[in-house]
């Protein structure tokens, strides 16, 4: 793995202070790539590199690596991100652009081309593609939880590690090698009483308040019209959940979906180069 420094960058949208890393050439074909639960900007490093003819802009998503947390009465639900999307990319001055987003970061990715289309020019997607649906029956189990946890994650600190190797090693857990688990523990910490500790808003292991039906999340996938590429990872959500695939084949109309070899975050795992040339081919053509 030879990831390559990105330019760090901020934004400062509904006051909130966003942080971010890019790669390459400005002038390039622009792409906007949007990161997984509890993840960050370096989820892109390895990849961002290799895609050529593209100038790729990652965000740390609010509470999440380097960027600023919500305050104490705002939320973490899917949708809650999309107006900081869309406001690092009016910030960045981009009309059209490609789309691409890695698990929770893809849902997020879904859920804004299906919004603006006629803004996203091409649209990727790594190992996810909407958010699993919840009964309609469900919503008062689903509120109690969120209202229940709420309160609870306010008054809860992160885990404190002696060393970063440490909480490399506990990132590594999740089943990530060592190599991606640093490049993302170490966006991800800042020092404390004892050592180190995560950056990440506790408020991110909440359950939501509300989640989408069926009906909504068939509604967001069909909206989908520009084309869109799938990778789905043999070891990751698409290999454990093959509902993930046939939802997709069944709503969005441009579809590429291909199998890659690989854990959940294949993207981040080398060799990496066939991933790399299809996903920039497919977003630069």
């Amino acid at each position: 793995m030879t990831p390559v420094s990105g330019v760090e960058t901020h934004w400062d949208v509904h006051g909130l202070r966003l942080a971010g890393l890019s790669w390459g050439n400005p002038e390039s074909s622009p792409v906007l790539c949007l990161h997984g639960w509890l993840d960050n900007a370096a989820s892109f490093a390895v990849l961002a590199p290799l895609l050529h003819g593209c100038h790729v802009v990652a965000p740390d998503l609010t509470g999440h690596g380097k960027s600023a947390r919500r305050s104490a009465d705002a939320t973490y639900q899917i949708w809650d991100d999309l107006p900081e999307v869309l406001g690092v990319v009016e910030a960045l001055g981009w009309q059209r652009f490609g789309l691409m987003g890695h698990s929770r970061g893809a849902v997020i990715a879904s859920l804004f081309a299906a919004t603006f289309p006629e803004r996203v020019e091409r649209l990727v997607l790594l190992d996810a593609v909407g958010p699993e649906p919840v009964p309609e029956s469900e919503f008062p189990v689903q509120m109690r939880r969120f209202l229940q946890d709420k309160g609870r994650l306010l008054e809860r600190d992160n885990r404190v590690f002696a060393s970063v190797e440490e909480a490399v090693a506990s990132r590594s857990e999740a089943g990530i090698s060592e190599a991606a688990a640093t490049l993302l523990a170490e966006r991800n910490l800042r020092p404390c009483e004892g050592g180190v500790t995560w950056t990440t808003d506790p408020r991110l292991h909440g359950a939501s308040a509300v989640k989408l039906t069926e009906g909504q999340v068939q509604a967001v996938l069909q909206a989908l019209d520009m084309p869109t590429l799938l990778l789905l990872a043999e070891g990751g959500l698409g290999g454990r959940h093959p509902e993930v695939a046939a939802s997709a084949e069944r709503s969005i109309r441009q579809l590429a979906m291909e199998r890659v070899a690989g854990g959940h975050h294949f993207h981040m795992e080398t060799p990496l180069d066939s991933v790399a040339e299809r996903i920039g081919g497919f977003l630069a053509p």
